[in-house]
């Protein structure tokens, strides 16, 4: 499939007319070769690796990095492990939101300029770019209000209290100073994507990475457990969960600086010219139309995976019910700690599962690009090809991984955490995840291909009644009603992904994607 490919990537030296300001303006491109950009005189094979390769490697490091902040938080005192992990657990998903947040507006940029340089059109594109980095910063802005004002809510809705709650609200109030910065850096990485430049990208993600470990482990008192070797706490900050979430702000401080530096200084065929960056309502309306979708369907997919924290609260609770009683009628005393570690469990699970994702959205990222970089050069053929050849790949590599969780669950759990209620729990949610890898790998890559093309209403359609229709109440029958606990939650997350596999499937092979204007 990939050979028949080879010559689908080139430069047309027919260039088009800078003045169009639109898509529907422009005249068609008579060999439906990419135009522009870093792609250029690429085979898709040749395509796929400088997207995909870059892209994965910085969220190799992304995960990586989540999984020091869990070793860290298991590395604090006995006496405060299980609510600080119970905490930063919860604190994931907010960093999980920040991704969303600022990924509903990257994708806007991103899919134009994916458009724009497709057919050639850099003035359209670098006016994408100054727009979206713009209102980064505004809406990066926004986002750290919104974590001030409803951090002590979410630790509510979690089921979280005493100090587990006080260390989640400590996490997001220091982790929203960095908005701003987040919001600089992730923008400019997805529009830089829409031109097909990744590599750069991925460099600051390694600076950011770095610094983030180093400032975690130094700002938070905790030893770090690696394999056959512990380093101990040497600083004395001992901020706990607050230093690793200063770690966090940190980088994001460092990569949003540099991240507009490399915008500035320019890439092939895309710079940002600080005068672009004064609002033009036409820009911002292209922008949103892509954006304001897209990130409500990750609202949607965020708010529906807060609702099964939620149910692991609803366990938790009927857990310690049932230690008291059993205790009372044993005449001792009940378990202290008695349905503490659920959430922890369920993070560790899901930090784990994570590093499978990885070349998922590595992959879906260069469908993405590619996709909607043939639709601006008006080869619908090839933009469909490549989503087909990145979605197999995809699924080689997820299952691969699936297999890895299923067998290996035990001592990946040990790195992390080595209390008993883990050590119990994650094995067992490793390997229902790891059977069902090859239906997110679908997922993934179909799910970001036609984000990347616009087509994120569909995206938000499906997410949300797959979501809403399906996940939260398998999640409530199989987890609190069958009383199958936590496992039973997750035998009802896993089973719903394998049903959104299908619909995100289903959406492709019907084609009104390549029909979508940007």
């Amino acid at each position: 499939m990939l050979a028949l490919a080879e010559r689908a990537i080139g430069r047309n030296p027919r260039m088009m007319d800078e003045e169009a300001s639109s898509e529907e303006e422009q005249p068609p491109i008579e060999d439906g070769r990419i135009q522009s950009g870093a792609l250029v005189g690429r085979s898709l094979t040749a395509g796929i690796l400088i997207l995909g390769l870059p892209v994965l490697m910085q969220q190799i490091l992304g995960a990586t990095v989540g999984l020091v902040d869990k070793m860290l938080a298991g590395g604090l005192s006995e006496d405060v492990v299980l609510p600080a992990m119970d905490g930063l657990g919860v604190g994931s998903y907010v960093g999980w939101f920040v991704g969303i947040a600022m990924g509903g507006l990257g994708i806007g940029g991103q899919a134009i300029i994916s458009r724009a340089i497709g057919r050639g059109d850099v003035q359209e594109a670098e006016h994408a770019l100054g727009q979206a980095m713009g209102l980064s910063v505004l809406w990066g802005t926004l986002v750290a209000v919104l974590f001030w004002i409803f951090a002590p809510s979410l630790a509510s809705l979690c089921g979280l209290s005493g100090e587990a709650a006080d260390y989640l609200v400590e996490y997001v109030h220091v982790l929203a100073y960095s908005m701003p910065f987040c919001g600089m850096m992730m923008v400019g990485a997805m529009c830089l994507t829409g031109a097909g430049e990744t590599m750069r990208p991925a460099m600051i993600a390694v600076v950011v990475n770095l610094v983030n470990v180093a400032s975690s482990w130094v700002l938070s008192g905790a030893d770090l457990r690696l394999p056959g070797v512990v380093l101990t706490d040497q600083f004395g900050f001992d901020l706990d969960v607050a230093g690793i979430a200063a770690g966090t702000a940190i980088g994001y401080g460092v990569g949003g600086l540099l991240t507009l530096g490399l915008l500035v200084r320019g890439v092939r065929d895309l710079r940002l010219h600080l005068s672009l960056v004064r609002p033009v309502r036409h820009m911002i309306a292209r922008v949103m139309r892509v954006g304001i979708p897209n990130f409500l369907e990750g609202v949607s997919m965020w708010s529906a995976n807060l609702g099964i924290l939620a149910m692991i609260g609803v366990i938790a609770g009927r857990e310690a019910r049932q230690a008291v009683t059993a205790a009372s009628g044993a005449g001792a005393l009940s378990e202290p700690t008695a349905g503490e570690g659920l959430a922890g469990a369920h993070i560790i699970a899901v930090q784990w599962e994570s590093f499978s994702f990885l070349p998922g959205f590595a992959i879906g990222t260069a469908a993405a690009a590619l996709a909607g970089q043939f639709l601006g050069a008006g080869n619908v053929a090839m933009a469909r090809r490549a989503v087909y050849v990145c979605a197999a790949i995809a699924v080689v590599m997820m299952g691969l991984l699936g297999v890895v969780y299923m067998l290996f669950g035990q001592p990946l759990t040990e790195l992390i955490s080595t209390q008993t209620k883990h050590l119990g729990l994650v094995p067992q949610l490793l390997f229902i995840c790891g059977i069902t890898q090859v239906f997110f790998a679908v997922t993934m890559v179909i799910r970001q291909a036609l984000r990347g093309v616009g087509d994120t209403v569909w995206t938000f359609t499906i997410t949300t009644f797959s979501c809403y229709g399906i996940r939260l109440p398998a999640a409530w029958l199989f987890g609190i009603v069958l009383d199958m606990g936590l496992v039973g939650i997750w035998i009802a997350l896993c089973g719903e992904l394998a049903v959104r596999a299908g619909l995100f499937l289903l959406r492709f092979l019907h084609g009104g994607w390549a029909m979508r204007k940007v």
